[in-house]
């Protein structure tokens, strides 16, 4: 009997990639109709594997799963997967940490150039029929600025070299991180947040999601930065406390922020950020180019087939 994999749900236009490395593992593949509870329940129940894009599969759904020997969610984070429940289930949970990470460090760069530099509202206001250099004065120069990043993983390090190219020096509080190893990439390790917090002029952050890491930019946070701070967010939108940043920015405790990624997504109604001039927000595309959905795509579907085949993920996360 052949093994076989659900796929909960995909954002994109078809699955011929993933059945096509599939059908040359030996593997059944199905895609789930619908991503409720029930249905991915029910589909879900006879599969030895699950690949999940963004669908909820919590302990609802785990615990009814009687094959399922993995479960690959295609991305880097997993904060839609209940590790714990797979974990009492016996069920290994994977990612995809090794695809993006220049497309990500590109959009980082691009969204930090576009607020600090204005951008954004200056094409607004050129549109508009407002031709008025004098409008671009309040933009800060860049070299010799702190660059602050939160979390310096693989991602955080190309951040790093992109960010230093326009003579920013770079530091980074990453408690997985030595000295040492971040220094070979020219960067200053701190070994305190609140530190990080009062150095930064820019702030980037390079966090997974997880409960320790939920809301970690909050009132609190915030009221440790410069007032001329700018924050940068392309990781998860729940790293942000959304309310207490709007405060922070209407109140002029920072200075702007530049994010591709929101708590809720998308938005249930237009979140106050959309409002702000010092805001940009992009619609959670930073990991997106023409190479690296299909490079996504296929890593994820063999690390399926992998754990099918030798019992064990090249990328663990449980």
């Amino acid at each position: 009997m052949k093994p076989s994999v659900l796929m909960t749900d995909t954002i994109f236009p078809d699955t011929s990639l993933e059945q096509e490395v599939f059908a040359e593992e030996g593997i059944e593949f199905t895609l789930s109709p619908s991503q409720d509870v029930k249905t991915l329940a029910e589909s879900g129940k006879s599969a030895d594997a699950l690949l999940v894009v963004y669908a909820s599969v919590g302990a609802d759904i785990i615990e009814q799963l009687e094959r399922c020997k993995v479960i690959v969610r295609a991305g880097i984070g997993y904060n839609n997967v209940d590790l714990e429940a797979a974990s009492r289930k016996g069920i290994r949970v994977a990612n995809v940490p090794d695809y993006c990470q220049g497309e990500v460090a590109d959009h980082t760069l691009g969204i930090f150039l576009a607020l600090a530099r204005r951008i954004c509202h200056l094409n607004r206001r050129v549109k508009e029929g407002n031709w008025n250099a004098n409008e671009g004065k309040s933009a800060p120069r860049l070299q010799g600025k702190t660059f602050g990043l939160l979390g310096c993983g693989a991602i955080g390090q190309e951040v790093a070299q992109r960010a230093m190219a326009f003579g920013l020096e770079v530091v980074a509080y990453d408690p997985y991180a030595s000295p040492e190893a971040l220094s070979q990439h020219g960067i200053r390790k701190i070994e305190d947040i609140d530190q990080l917090y009062r150095e930064a002029d820019f702030l980037s952050l390079h966090l997974p999601l997880t409960e320790s890491t939920k809301h970690i930019i909050d009132r609190t946070a915030l009221s440790k930065m410069k007032r001329s701070a700018m924050i940068i967010n392309t990781s998860r939108g729940g790293l942000i406390e959304e309310n207490d940043l709007y405060t922070a920015l209407v109140e002029n405790r920072i200075a702007g922020a530049a994010i591709d990624v929101l708590e809720t997504e998308p938005p249930q109604s237009t979140p106050a950020l959309f409002g702000l001039d010092n805001v940009i927000i992009t619609p959670h595309t930073a990991f997106l180019s023409q190479d690296s959905v299909a490079e996504l795509r296929k890593k994820a579907s063999l690390e399926v087939a992998r754990t099918l085949r030798l019992g064990t993920p090249a990328h663990p996360v449980n």
